[in-house]
């Protein structure tokens, strides 16, 4: 329910614009580091992905490296999401990375520099907005995120 949220959001964005936003399942491999991963360390299915290289996908797979990811935490996946996933989006060039913690209702926005490293964290609660770093006039008051949910 909450990738619908956010998926819809992003639509009404992105609609007028080169970049587009893709849902899970949809392979993407990136080139940075995170060896535990069980599976081939560098492809993930992030929940949601903004790509403005739409050249990129081919065969229900995307080739180049998001803009911006986000990731719904679960039990299964919060290691992994906050971790694994944060080290490895970083180190690939992803610009912005959104962690949605829907036991907290709160959203984690990390925005990495051309070198990689995290430049800012972000903690927002529902009473604030997420503003992107990245896509000038893409805001979302976060307690419309979590409206639908108890």
């Amino acid at each position: 329910m909450l990738v619908n949220e956010i998926a819809g959001i992003f639509y009404n964005y992105f609609k007028d614009s080169k970049c587009s936003s893709l849902t899970s399942p949809l392979d993407i491999k990136l080139q940075g580091y995170a060896p535990k991963f069980k599976e081939d360390p560098n492809v993930v299915q992030p929940d949601i992905m903004v790509i403005c290289d739409p050249e990129n996908v081919v065969d229900d797979k995307y080739q180049g490296v998001p803009d911006l990811l986000v990731e719904v935490l679960s039990p299964s996946s919060r290691k992994r999401d906050l971790i694994l996933k944060l080290n490895l989006y970083s180190k690939s060039g992803v610009k912005e990375y959104w962690i949605i913690n829907p036991e907290n209702k709160k959203i984690t926005q990390y925005v990495f520099t051309e070198d990689r490293d995290i430049e800012a964290v972000n903690d927002l609660h529902p009473d604030q907005v997420l503003e992107s770093e990245y896509f000038e006039g893409l805001e979302i008051q976060v307690d419309e995120i979590f409206s639908k949910i108890n």
